[in-house]
């Protein structure tokens, strides 16, 4: 069933811990929105990641969003309790766009992100 708008308002604040990291390059925010167990997939720079959502907090820790970065927040579903948000950014380190998935959880009557996957333009990808 879908939640009402209020509800999408809450995650899209939820997610904006994610962005918030990215732009900053600072991964705090994003470490309270996803769990311990949270896990990554994507390919970047034509490398597949994959495992432990340790791997964004070490590019975001490694990488600001850069003086160009924006980012967009799409919620695409929510249903109860669970979540689909999909980002869009641009100019991640004054380079890359991605297209990120976060699949969050409303535990404990808060918002949790489980799990990221990405996909990086092509047209960004370094060679």
């Amino acid at each position: 069933m879908r939640d009402k708008i209020k509800e999408y308002e809450e995650v899209e604040k939820a997610a904006m811990k994610f962005v918030q990291s990215v732009a900053e390059g600072n991964s705090s925010y994003a470490k309270e929105l996803f769990i311990d167990e949270a896990v990554l997939f994507g390919y970047l720079d034509g490398e597949l990641e994959h495992g432990s959502i340790e791997q964004f907090y070490d590019n975001v820790d490694t990488v600001s969003g850069g003086e160009n970065f924006k980012a967009f927040i799409d919620v695409l579903l929510v249903e109860e309790s669970l979540a689909v948000v999909r980002v869009l950014e641009e100019g991640w380190g004054d380079r890359i766009d991605f297209t990120d998935i976060l699949l969050l959880l409303k535990m404990d009557g808060e918002w949790k992100g489980v799990a990221k996957a990405y996909n990086q333009n092509s047209d960004t990808i370094k060679k």
